[in-house]
């Protein structure tokens, strides 16, 4: 079996191929798909290591899709770099095969929330610049410094740890400092900005650090036009402006997250760190559907019709019997539940794709299934239920499940739990012209001069 089209299980989120191929009548139609990451379940794993095993539920990651939309965000940000945000195991879908996507595709930064998810990355064999900016005290400082990861510093505790930590490995730590302009989460204050800027410096004159960025992070880019955006905009130009004076000389300066990347160019500077975007999902259906932005959605999410019976009319579904059926009629049932990920909220709401026809789920979602009514229609046992994908056969959206569920569309796609394989197809770059420069770190654009954020 040829490697670009097995597909192999991945026993581990930051480790390469493991165990034996598998191939099957569930590639979504995706014969270039290559390999499924389940690192936990074991009875499920050993279920697959049959060929011909047929999955209760997959995470379609289309490889092709993401290279596209990190395309398609680096032409909308042509003065910048371009940071793929793969936290969280990249949205849900898998952190090391995006984040190799993601690089051959142009990206010149990998960011992460931990540090342990950037140290994962790293022991992937992934290298150029990698960034994390989620620490608390007591963190793997040491490893991240020798592991050569930029660090977020956005409080005087920080910079200590990091410094004792950088003095243990004898070599000095890459920090970016971090403002807070507005959002009120992670970040120094205005107020603070002085004493940590100094101290910064002085770490940096005693070569125990190196300051490679000054950045922060929007509240609302989310709301088209919402007046917070041009005040954080100019709380960030100050501190940047005071940071530089001090002497502080960054080698990035960025605030844009994925909407402000598709809508405020003023905010682009040196890097753009696009995440939920690069998955192929609109930050907010307010600023626009991913196809206007010339996105595509990542993800497909379905699973394999477990049983179909007939029931009479007035027959309760579910716990709660929350669904009465109000004729005879036939019910499918699902086996994907909220542990799983699918959202309860979602229960009577969540939309599927069942035998070519919308259906709704019929009364409460449960921990590994829900039903759906199919109004006495015959669905054969086996045959797919798409819970949202592109949208090419008419399956809904993530933002329809958001809807359904009363969340946004980041939650639907990252909450999708380890006991659902993801398959990756399109691993492959179709030819050299897909592949761009960025995994060693070259900008495609370097002639290009960026904003002064000043």
């Amino acid at each position: 079996m040829s490697r670009s089209s097995s597909t192999m299980w991945n026993m581990s989120c930051a480790t390469g191929d493991v165990g034996g191929a598998v191939r099957g009548p569930d590639a979504l139609d995706a014969p270039r798909a290559r390999y499924l990451r389940a690192p936990s379940y074991a009875s499920e794993r050993l279920g697959a290591m049959n060929e011909t095993a047929s999955l209760r539920a997959r995470a379609e990651i289309d490889l092709a899709a993401l290279r596209a939309n990190v395309r398609a965000l680096r032409a909308r940000a042509a003065g910048a770099q371009l940071m793929a945000v793969v936290k969280s195991d990249a949205y849900g879908h898998g952190a090391v095969p995006c984040a190799r996507a993601a690089l051959e595709a142009g990206a010149t930064w990998l960011g992460t929330a931990t540090p342990h998810e950037a140290l994962a990355l790293r022991a992937a064999g992934l290298g150029g610049r990698v960034m994390c900016w989620l620490w608390t005290p007591g963190g793997p400082w040491r490893e991240a410094i020798e592991a050569d990861i930029d660090v977020s510093v956005s409080g005087m505790w920080a910079l200590r740890e990091v410094v004792a930590a950088a003095e243990e490995a004898g070599r000095p730590a890459r920090i970016q400092l971090k403002a807070d302009t507005g959002l009120g989460r992670n970040g120094c204050q205005p107020s603070d900005w002085p004493e940590l800027v100094a101290a910064a410096r002085t770490a940096e004159q005693a070569g125990t650090v190196r300051i490679t960025g000054l950045w922060s992070h929007f509240a609302c880019a989310d709301e088209p036009g919402h007046p917070s955006i041009a005040a954080q905009l100019g709380v960030y130009r100050d501190m940047v402006a005071y940071a530089e004076k001090a002497g502080v000389e960054p080698e990035v300066r960025h605030m844009a997250n994925s909407p402000a990347t598709l809508t405020v160019p003023e905010s682009h500077f040196d890097l753009v760190r696009t995440g939920i975007a690069m998955y192929g999902i609109s930050p907010s259906p307010e600023l626009g559907t991913p196809a206007d932005f010339g996105l595509r959605p990542v993800m497909t999410l379905a699973a394999s019709v477990a049983l179909v019976k007939q029931v009479p009319a007035g027959h309760g579904v579910s716990y709660g019997h929350h669904y009465t059926t109000s004729a005879e009629t036939t019910l499918g049932l699902i086996p994907l539940g909220y542990a799983d990920g699918i959202p309860r909220h979602a229960s009577g709401r969540g939309p599927v794709l069942v035998g070519g026809a919308l259906r709704r789920v019929a009364g409460r979602v449960a921990m590994d299934q829900f039903v759906v009514d199919l109004g006495g229609d015959v669905v054969e046992v086996g045959s797919d239920a798409v819970l949202f994908g592109p949208g090419d056969r008419g399956e809904p959206s993530a933002e329809d499940w958001a809807e359904a569920a009363g969340t946004i569309a980041y939650e639907i796609v990252t909450r999708i739990g380890g006991r659902v394989p993801r398959v990756y197809v399109n691993e492959t770059p179709a030819d050299e012209n897909d592949i761009q420069a960025g995994s060693d770190g070259i900008r495609a654009d370097e002639n290009e001069t960026p904003p002064d954020p000043t």
